[in-house]
C-alpha cells in the first residue's frame, strides 16, 4: 500500500512538472520578443543599483508583454538589443541616449538578419528606483516607457513588413500614436516634428507618409522573396535580392534625405556587400555603381564590390 502511494505521488509530481513545463513554452511561444536591455552608466559616478533596478525592470516589460495577437513559437522571436547610455544624472532625472538593434530569422537557416540598428541621442526621463511601469495606449506616464514602446511597434512593423507586404502597418499607426501623444508633454525630448531629421517623429513619417510605399515594397522583396529563398535555391534568392535594391534609387529621387535611406544602410549595406561577393562581375560592378551613388560616404564599405 505504502509502495502504491509513493508510485501515485512520483506519477502526480511528474504531470505537475510536465504541465508547467507545457504553461511556459506556451508563454514563451506567445511572446514576440527575446529583449536584452542594457543600462551603460559608466559616465555616472556614484551608486549604480538605480541602473540595474532600471534595466531589469525594462527587461521585464518588454519581454512579459504579448504585444500582438500573433503568435510566435520560440524559434521565432524577434532578437532584440537595447542600450541606454546614461550621459547625466541629476536626482530622478536622467539624460541619455539609446542604441536599438532588431534582428529577424531567415527562413530554413540559422542566419538572422538585421532588420533595425539605430541610434537615438535625445532620450531625457524621469526614473524613480522600484516604480512600476506602465503603458496605456491612450495615456503614457514616462518618456522612458514612451520611447521603448515606440520602439517596439517600429521593431514589429519592420519585422512584420518584411513577411508580408505592408503586413507591419498596425505596428507603425500604433507608433505614430505614441508619436502624436507624446508631443504635447513638456519636456519629453525627441518627439517634435522640425527637432530633427533623424528623431522619433522623422522616423515614424518617413515610413508612414505615401512616398514610403516603393521602400516598403523593396523592404518585402528583399527579405521575402531575396534573403528567405536562399536556403532553397541559393542564386535565385541572391537575385531577388539585387533586383529589389533599384526601388531604392526611385525612392531616393523622391525623397533624397528621408532618413530611411541612412538606416537601410546601417541595418543592410555589409549584409548587401556580402550578398554581391557571391554574384558575377558585372553584377558587382553595377552593385557597386548603384550603392555609391546612393550612399557615396560609404565607399570604404562598398570597397570590396571593386574586387
Amino acid at each position: 500500500m505504502i509502495i502504491h502511494k509513493k508510485i501515485i505521488f512520483i506519477f502526480i509530481s511528474v504531470i505537475i512538472t510536465v504541465n508547467a513545463l507545457n504553461a511556459q513554452n506556451m508563454q514563451n511561444a506567445q511572446n514576440e520578443f527575446n529583449a536584452r536591455i542594457t543600462v551603460n552608466s559608466d559616465k555616472i559616478q556614484g551608486t549604480k543599483e538605480v541602473y540595474t533596478s532600471m534595466q531589469n525592470a525594462l527587461m521585464e516589460f518588454v519581454n512579459n508583454r504579448k504585444w500582438t495577437d500573433a503568435t510566435f513559437a520560440v524559434n521565432e522571436k524577434i532578437e532584440c538589443n537595447m542600450t541606454i547610455i546614461i550621459n547625466e544624472r541629476e536626482g530622478d532625472n536622467f539624460k541619455s541616449e539609446i542604441q536599438i538593434q532588431a534582428r529577424r530569422p531567415v527562413y530554413n537557416s540559422s542566419y538572422t538578419t538585421t532588420t533595425l540598428n539605430f541610434r537615438d541621442v535625445q532620450l531625457d526621463f524621469e526614473y524613480q528606483e522600484f516604480t512600476p511601469l506602465e503603458y496605456s495606449e491612450t495615456m503614457l506616464e514616462s518618456n522612458l516607457t514612451a520611447t521603448i514602446v515606440y520602439y517596439i511597434y517600429l521593431i514589429l512593423g519592420f519585422d512584420f513588413d518584411s513577411f508580408s507586404l505592408k503586413g507591419g502597418t498596425a505596428f507603425f499607426q500604433q507608433a505614430q500614436q505614441i508619436v502624436n501623444l507624446c508631443q504635447s508633454q513638456p519636456g519629453w525630448n525627441g518627439w517634435r516634428a522640425f527637432e530633427s531629421t533623424r528623431n522619433r517623429h522623422a522616423v515614424i513619417t518617413a515610413i508612414t507618409e505615401n512616398q514610403s510605399e516603393t521602400f516598403r515594397d523593396m523592404w518585402y522583396n528583399y527579405h521575402r522573396r531575396g534573403l528567405d529563398e536562399m536556403a532553397a535555391n541559393p542564386d535565385r534568392g541572391r537575385t531577388n535580392v539585387i533586383q529589389s535594391l533599384p526601388a531604392l534609387e526611385q525612392y531616393k529621387s523622391a525623397r533624397p534625405t528621408s532618413v530611411l535611406l541612412q538606416m537601410f544602410a546601417d541595418a543592410k549595406l555589409d549584409e548587401i556587400v556580402a550578398i554581391y561577393s557571391k554574384a558575377n562581375s558585372q553584377e558587382k560592378q553595377e552593385g557597386h555603381k548603384m550603392l555609391t551613388n546612393l550612399y557615396p560616404a560609404e565607399t570604404t564599405r562598398l570597397e570590396a564590390l571593386k574586387r
